[in-house]
């Protein structure tokens, strides 16, 4: 990554995420330390015009919030992407002054800001995690069932690590970082998660779906997600996210299992949402009998505020 473009980008960000006295009147979502924002697999800040945290940064500043939108190898392991992460954050705790910063997760970006979490708890206030397969997931355990090292596997990897290639050229990523299209298999299935939580089992639930320690190392670790594959029928998206379900035996959202969603303090694991839902997208076509992911996002930081954070 280009330290002087990333500093650059943070400084403008800075700027653009003070509150003015108008848009910060009621305080709302004004938490004490800024709110960083982690996509998961595949995913960048702005692409093609349209934004992955779709009207949430906007919504969550309006009332008070500083945010930071981060951005990392759309293709990669855990740790990898938590490196380039991690590189962000402390830029982000020194350009700010606040010392520690509140880091949300979508997807594989739970697992992301858990690293993080975990190799410099210093840096961090609160983890919460959107979405995230943090025991894995069916549809990842579905694709590894290719058989390693054959023309199947190496033929799938190239057309995934060219599609990783495309969103990070066409969204303008500042990361450098290799595609590695069977490295973020390897993180997502069901095995490489379980040696991930061996190496970083800070906020992860004891039992098979129960909650995990909401305080670890003097950082808050918090949860949601949803259970409804299918949504918004004007949703293109839907399609896939119905088609993924098929893979999975419990409830899900299309790409994670509820029970693997879990991480510390559960706020809720059946909103009726899909797994691209649960970031307001596609452009914001979500479930009409839900409460709007702006809200939920507005509500959390909300709960960060409440508890000092």
């Amino acid at each position: 990554m280009n330290n002087n473009k990333t500093l650059l980008a943070l400084a403008v960000a800075a700027c653009l995420t003070v509150p003015t006295q108008a848009t910060a009147a009621t305080g709302y979502t004004q938490t004490k330390y800024p709110i960083v924002l982690t996509h998961g697999m595949l995913g960048f800040d702005n692409l093609l015009g349209i934004d992955y945290w779709y009207g949430i940064p906007s919504a969550l500043r309006r009332d008070g919030a500083k945010v930071y939108i981060t951005e990392v190898s759309q293709l990669n392991t855990s740790e990898a992407r938590g490196e380039e992460l991690l590189e962000q954050v402390e830029e982000i705790a020194a350009i700010s002054g606040s010392g520690k910063v509140n880091l949300l997760g979508h997807s594989h970006g739970g697992p992301t800001i858990r690293y993080v979490a975990a190799v410099r708890p210093d840096l961090v206030a609160s983890v919460t995690s959107i979405g995230a397969p943090h025991k894995g997931s069916a549809a990842a355990d579905f694709i590894r069932n290719v058989p390693p090292g054959s023309a199947g596997e190496t033929l799938l990897a190239g057309i995934v690590n060219g599609l990783g290639g495309l969103i990070n050229l066409l969204s303008g990523s500042s990361s450098t970082s290799p595609q590695n299209a069977l490295g973020s298999l390897e993180s997502l299935n069901s095995v490489g998660a379980a040696t991930f939580n061996a190496k970083f089992p800070q906020g992860m639930p004891t039992s098979a779906c129960g909650e995990g320690a909401y305080s670890v190392n003097g950082i808050r670790y918090y949860s949601w997600s949803g259970t409804s594959p299918v949504t918004n029928l004007l949703d293109p998206s839907d399609l896939l996210m119905g088609a993924a379900s098929l893979t999975f035996k419990e409830a899900n959202d299309g790409l994670v299992g509820r029970c693997s969603s879990h991480l510390g303090k559960v706020v809720r694991d059946n909103y009726r949402m899909n797994h691209l839902d649960e970031v307001n997208q596609f452009i914001g076509l979500t479930s009409l009998f839900e409460t709007s992911p702006v809200s939920v996002y507005r509500q959390h930081a909300n709960r960060l505020k409440n508890d000092s954070l």
